[in-house]
C-alpha cells in the first residue's frame, strides 16, 4: 500500500495560451510520517519520436510530509517554443505530471495537450511560420493516464535491499480509479512510448 495518495488533480487556467503558466491545485493524502520531502515534476512532451526535445518545466520538494491531507498549487513556466520544433508546435502532445520520494517515482499523471491557433482563419491557412503568440493549448483534464508505481517509502527500514515489485498499475481518470487492468511500463521508458501509450488508450 502506497503511503501518500494523490486524491485530486485540477487543472487551472485552462484553456489558455501557450506562453501562460501551467497551474495545477494537487490534493494528497499521507498515510505516515515520511522523513524526506516529496518531489513534484512537471514535463513537457516536445515530440513523440525524440525525448530529447522534452522539457522539465518545474521541480519542487514539498514537506515535511505528515500523516494528513495537504493541498497546495504547482506552478510552471511554459515549454520554451525555441527548444520545439515547429511542426510539433501545433496539435496533440502530452504532459506528464510526476511525484517521487527519495529518487523514487511513485505516480505519474499524463495528459493529452491540444496546440491549435485561436483564430479559425488559422487554423484553417496555418502559416508557414508558427504565431506562437497565436497558440492557445487546452490540456484535456477530464482523461489523465494515472500510473503508479510501487516504491519503498522507507529505504532505511529495508536492510535486505529487496525491492519492490517492478510492475506499475495504470489506469484511466483519477488517481482514485481502481480495477482498469494497466499497460506496464518502466519509469525509463522513453516519452515517445508514454505518448503512443496515451494514443492507444484513447483509442479503447
Amino acid at each position: 500500500m502506497s503511503a501518500v495518495n494523490i486524491t485530486n488533480v485540477a487543472v487551472l487556467d485552462n484553456p489558455s495560451a501557450f506562453l501562460n503558466p501551467f497551474q495545477f491545485e494537487i490534493s494528497y493524502e499521507c498515510l505516515v510520517p515520511l522523513k524526506d520531502d516529496l518531489e513534484w515534476k512537471l514535463i513537457y512532451v516536445g515530440s513523440a519520436e525524440d525525448e530529447t526535445y522534452d522539457q522539465l518545466l518545474e521541480s519542487v520538494l514539498v514537506g515535511p510530509v505528515n500523516v494528513g491531507n495537504y493541498r497546495f498549487v504547482f506552478e510552471a513556466d511554459p515549454p520554451d517554443p525555441s527548444k520545439i520544433r515547429d511542426e510539433d508546435i501545433i496539435g496533440v502532445t502530452v504532459l506528464l505530471l510526476t511525484c517521487s520520494y527519495v529518487g523514487q517515482e511513485f505516480i505519474r499523471v499524463g495528459y493529452y495537450v491540444n496546440n491549435d491557433y485561436d483564430d479559425e482563419q488559422l487554423r484553417e491557412e496555418p502559416p508557414q511560420k508558427v504565431l506562437i503568440g497565436r497558440v492557445q493549448r487546452n490540456i484535456l483534464a477530464d482523461k489523465p493516464r494515472v500510473t503508479k508505481f510501487p516504491i519503498n517509502f522507507h529505504p532505511g527500514n529495508n536492510e535486505q535491499g529487496e525491492q519492490p515489485a517492478s510492475l506499475p498499475e495504470t489506469t484511466n481518470g483519477t488517481s482514485e480509479d481502481k480495477g482498469n487492468e494497466g499497460l506496464p511500463h518502466s519509469v525509463d521508458e522513453p516519452s515517445s512510448y508514454i505518448i503512443n501509450l496515451l494514443k492507444l488508450a484513447s483509442c479503447g
